[in-house]
């Protein structure tokens, strides 16, 4: 029987939370909507979406009902992924960004169609057990009557009103004081109590075929942009094949592109051709070939992933046994390398983690992509928008090129794990751009390998490849390990983890063979793990 090792332990003042049912999220207040959820009754897909809905009102410095959003479901005998991102209005292509040398990141121009309320709804309907008004109840509660403003929200939302005050409706919705809120300060958001409500009621149709469908396309005519009625109905939710890779003795499972986690299971593919299981976690030959297999996995990602539906070849490819095996081969166990993609063979972000005593567990994320997103908010709505264009190419001769009613490059990932007998083992995820695929891997070698508990795997240092040989490192990594991956052709910076938030926020749950969960929350934020 697997035995997660409750000794090992890194700096934080968290301790990893037990019990029959879980819930973990990056906001105190979002995780007790998603537990109320399970009290009344609900289970795990009641208790992620109630939580997710909260989220865009708590923490709108990471997502909003404009964002997009994946899920990995357990349900209690099988998985199942939905891809719920939008793709891009229907008149865009490349000669309408000519005079951009990079696809715009804040403003209409990087806005696509919202799939976040499509991925509420899917869900509710094919698994949850309550009403959607149920579950958008404590959501609506906290706009309409306000919430406390946490010093770290605070923090972010200063950020993101520096950068996006101009935007179309932004500073009238976030900043209705001329200024953004302070830490302590109660926050109310009517408007968006009022949609929340209205998209409930409605079950999503409100959102793209009604009323409020109507007032995002008024206001993207209003401003020259592409967006339009037809853009939004013709949106859908898609239930996908996951793929899978072998680790650990269990297995890691991610959603397909157009998200990233094929990287983390290319990476995973490659430390086992390396047996990385010989090497003593935080060492430097682990953390090298750590940091040597998610750089192979990252250049392979940023030259072949895109919508499903435009690659180049099936994703499968990029994970089959000879493919992996010939990336592992360029690896040097004793320097550092800066690799090219390889060739196979043509045959801001929010995360919730829930389980509950049936067994059923979920795997949910969402994200406006860069903090606020474009920084567009809808008069009136509370709906603030995804800029996910910006994910696209204009490199006409990539994959993920600029087009009408396609998907862009996604960051945003859930990702599961299964045990030795294919049970669930594992609902995690790591919010944070580029940070999430690697987020992912270091995860899974923690837990499923070495079998630290999910609260010490996650308080534990981390690391961010850059580009090239740059490593980025959380100052806490001992100083020994830090000189001896410098001798070995790492280009090393340090960075303090609590000032800049770049190596992002970890969320997990663990099944314990026992019938409970071991749940833990990114010490590094706000988040909390609460279970019964």
């Amino acid at each position: 029987m697997r035995e997660t090792d409750f000794n090992v332990g890194y700096p934080s003042h968290r301790v990893p939370m037990m019990g029959r049912n879980a819930v973990a999220t990056s906001q105190p207040l979002a995780a007790q909507a998603g537990l109320r959820m399970l009290q009344q009754g609900g289970n795990a897909v009641d208790a992620a979406i109630a939580t997710a809905i909260a989220l865009t009102v708590l923490e709108p410095t990471g997502n909003g009902i404009g964002s997009d959003a994946f899920a990995i479901v357990w349900d209690g005998s099988e998985l199942h992924g939905l891809n719920a991102s939008g793709r891009s209005p229907a008149a865009w292509h490349p000669e309408r960004f000519a005079d951009f040398s990079a696809m715009p990141e804040t403003g209409w121009e990087s806005v696509t169609v919202p799939g976040a309320v499509s991925a509420w709804v899917t869900l509710a309907q094919r698994f949850g057990t309550l009403p959607l008004t149920t579950l958008a109840q404590p959501a609506i509660d906290y706009a309409r009557h306000g919430f406390p403003v946490s010093p770290l929200i605070g923090q972010l939302w200063q950020r993101g009103y520096d950068k996006l005050r101009d935007q179309p409706g932004f500073s009238d919705c976030f900043a209705p004081q001329g200024r953004p809120p302070r830490a302590g300060e109660l926050f109310r958001n009517p408007a968006q109590a009022r949609t929340l409500q209205e998209i409930a009621e409605t079950q999503g149709e409100s959102f793209y075929r009604g009323a409020l469908a109507q007032k995002m396309t008024a206001f993207a005519r209003e401003h020259g942009a592409a967006l339009t009625l037809e853009d939004l109905k013709n949106h859908r939710a898609d239930w996908v094949t996951l793929l899978s890779r072998p680790f650990a003795g269990g297995s890691v499972q991610e959603l397909p592109p157009n998200g990233q986690g094929i990287a983390t299971l290319i990476a995973l593919g490659v430390l086992e051709e390396w047996e990385i299981n010989r090497y003593a976690p935080d060492s430097p030959q682990w953390l090298h070939l750590s940091i040597e297999a998610m750089k192979l996995a990252l250049v392979d990602l940023d030259r072949y992933v895109t919508d499903e539906d435009h690659l180049e070849f099936p994703a499968e490819h990029l994970l089959s046994n000879d493919y992996i095996r010939q990336r592992a081969a360029l690896i040097d166990p004793d320097k550092a390398g800066d690799f090219r993609f390889g060739s196979p063979q043509q045959s801001g972000t929010v995360y919730v983690a829930a389980g509950d005593a049936s067994g059923m567990m979920v795997s949910f994320i969402q994200s406006n992509y860069m903090g606020f997103g474009s920084g567009v908010v809808v008069p009136d709505t509370g709906i603030s928008l995804q800029n996910r264009g910006a994910g696209f190419s204009l490199d006409p001769d990539h994959p993920n090129v600029v087009a009408g009613g396609k998907r862009p490059f996604h960051t945003i990932i859930p990702a599961f794990a299964r045990d030795q007998q294919g049970q669930p083992l594992m609902a995690f995820g790591v919010m944070g751009g580029p940070m999430q695929a690697q987020g992912h891997l270091q995860l899974a070698l923690r837990i499923m390998l070495h079998q630290q508990n999910p609260q010490a795997a996650i308080d534990a240092p981390r690391w961010r490849v850059v580009q090239g040989r740059e490593v980025v490192f959380e100052s806490t990594l001992d100083r020994n390990t830090l000189s001896t991956l410098r001798r070995m052709g790492h280009n090393v910076v340090l960075e303090d983890p609590l000032s800049n938030y770049n190596f992002g926020g970890a969320q997990a749950i663990v099944r314990d063979p026992q019938g409970f969960y071991i749940a833990a929350s990114e010490s590094r934020k706000d988040g909390q793990a609460v279970v019964f």
